[in-house]
């Protein structure tokens, strides 16, 4: 994946791998690798293109398909919840979701120095994590209710339609 996206970013700019490679302090053949999907950059030439190009690290090693610096991850496609049969949240599910994400934002506030894309958090990076942790537990309550609800109580697809 981060081979793709170096080459489309390197494209997109009109660079040629030499120009790249000198801009980056590597060497072409390096570059080449990376981007034919023969070797991984190391941690720090991964934060020199990601820096180079103006996107996030994130981005680079496909984890979002959001090109800037915000985090927007892509849920892997063999997670995905069938969004027709999936259970729905009760207001329980919903309070016990508030109730954890309350905890964990007061515990982020009140931390010293923590870091966030390499700065200070601001109010509005905690509250992308808060966003992000907000889907995670909805997902997982969905997923958890899903598996472990006894067939027996699961509601029938058909008798959702008949009732609608």
């Amino acid at each position: 994946m981060i081979g793709k996206r170096i080459a489309e970013l390197r494209k997109e700019k009109g660079m040629t791998q030499e120009e790249l490679a000198k801009a980056l302090n590597i060497t072409r053949s390096a570059l080449s690798l990376y981007e034919i999907g023969k070797r991984d950059p190391d941690t720090d030439t991964i934060k020199k293109i990601a820096e180079f190009f103006g996107v996030s690290t994130d981005y680079l090693l496909g984890q979002t398909d959001v090109r800037d610096r915000r985090t927007r991850y892509i849920q892997p496609q063999n997670n995905k919840i069938d969004s027709a049969n999936s259970p729905q949240l009760t207001r329980k599910d919903e309070r016990d979701i508030e109730k954890i994400l309350d905890e964990v934002r007061k515990q982020l506030e009140n931390a010293e120095g923590l870091m966030f894309d390499g700065e200070p958090a601001s109010p509005e990076a905690i509250q992308s994590i808060i966003d992000s942790m907000r889907i995670g537990l909805e997902i997982a309550k969905q997923r958890n209710k899903q598996k472990y609800t006894p067939k027996k109580y699961r509601k029938n697809e058909k008798e959702v339609s008949k009732n609608e």
